[in-house]
């Protein structure tokens, strides 16, 4: 038979992904995702979520019975937030691939359980409970706490009690003087493969992530390599003890040439949000690929890039698209104070180059806190 009339071959079915949580992050893995064949199925309890428009969504709780039974019919589960019912994952669990697993999710939603991962695996963390006598100190919801919320610095032993007395469940840090706040993005695939993003430098305000700067600078190569290695090794360490897979963020702090380790995201991460113009493969592919058992991409960074949060407000999306390099993410969510409401990716092919188009841009980034 010529060519001409041999049949078509069959397509490959299309992989369905579960995502419990329907907020930013569900939305730009299913942006992601669809070019992979990857369609995504959200269960979101809030009203018009901003993964609506891309993927299909249940309206429900987290723990309702019967969005838990559609979950159950996908190819794979995955999270875009770990404050999710341990009973449903664990439910879940039972019946289809819930990556990351149950527990690497439970642990790392829990400030506590995560500080006594990061301890025997022997990486450096603040003190914390018993090591802490009195203020200064920072108190900390165990679970749910984000974008400052949760969290009460305690600079007097008065303070310090009414915080404890305050917060649900709290577990109380002692104060790291770092010289700024770094992070690291990883990935580990079905097959134990595992590929990191550069370090990058967070720079906060208000608790809440103003910008990140991607790769993070140094002054020399000696220190970019020395905190580099110590980055990559400490996230291996965790992915490996935690039978990883999909994207896990890092938070860090660099203290005296050396990491020590704050908090850890089991999901992508907002300061991985430069990957997705400045890298090869970005954190929201990377993630797809990993959970759904797909090779692992490219997680090297093109040129340099600057990644600004929309915070209350969003641009004028002229003003922020007439700078070379920009790239505008909106996330289709009502605006308020201290709500993240997208994000501008900067990219440039030296810092001296971004410094420039970021100094054009900062300004008109809203962050109304």
């Amino acid at each position: 038979m010529s060519s001409s009339t041999s049949p078509a071959p069959a397509p490959s079915r299309r992989t369905r992904l579960g995502i419990l949580g329907g907020g930013q992050l569900a939305r730009m893995l299913a942006l992601a995702a669809h070019p992979l064949g990857v369609d995504c199925v959200v269960v979101e309890p809030a009203p018009d979520p901003p993964a609506g428009p891309v993927a299909q969504v249940i309206p429900a709780a987290y723990d309702d019975p019967a969005a838990l039974a559609v979950l159950a019919t996908c190819d794979v589960v995955t999270v875009e937030l770990e404050g999710v019912p341990p009973a449903a994952l664990a439910w879940l669990a039972e019946r289809v691939p819930v990556r990351p697993n149950p527990d690497a999710i439970t642990t790392s939603a829990d400030r506590w359980l995560e500080k006594r991962l990061l301890r025997r695996l022997g990486i450096a963390t603040a003190p914390f409970d018993d090591e802490v006598t009195g203020a200064p100190a920072i108190v900390k919801s165990r679970r749910g706490g984000f974008d400052g919320r949760g969290n009460r610095l305690a600079r007097t032993d008065d303070a310090l009690a009414a915080a404890r007395a305050e917060l649900p469940d709290p577990i109380v840090e002692g104060i790291v003087r770092f010289e700024r706040e770094l992070s690291i993005v990883a990935a580990r695939g079905v097959d134990g493969e595992t590929r990191c993003w550069p370090l990058v430098e967070n720079q906060h305000e208000h608790g809440i992530l103003r910008r990140t700067l991607a790769p993070a600078p140094f002054g020399d190569d000696t220190a970019r390599r020395a905190l580099g290695e110590q980055a990559v090794d400490l996230a291996h360490r965790v992915l490996e003890a935690l039978d990883y897979v999909g994207v896990l963020a890092i938070e860090l702090f660099e203290h005296d040439g050396r990491l020590v380790a704050n908090e850890l995201a089991p999901r992508v991460h907002n300061s991985g949000h430069w990957s997705m113009d400045g890298a090869v493969t970005g954190q929201f592919e990377q993630h797809v690929r990993a959970v759904c058992g797909l090779p692992l991409g490219d997680p090297s960074a093109l040129g340099v890039t600057a990644m600004l949060n929309a915070v209350g407000g969003l641009p004028d999306r002229s003003t922020v698209l007439a700078v070379p390099g920009t790239h505008l993410h909106v996330y289709g969510k009502s605006a308020r104070p201290g709500r993240k409401l997208g994000h501008v990716n900067i990219t440039a092919p030296d810092d001296a180059e971004l410094a420039h188009r970021l100094a054009a841009l900062t300004d008109a980034v809203p962050f109304v806190v």
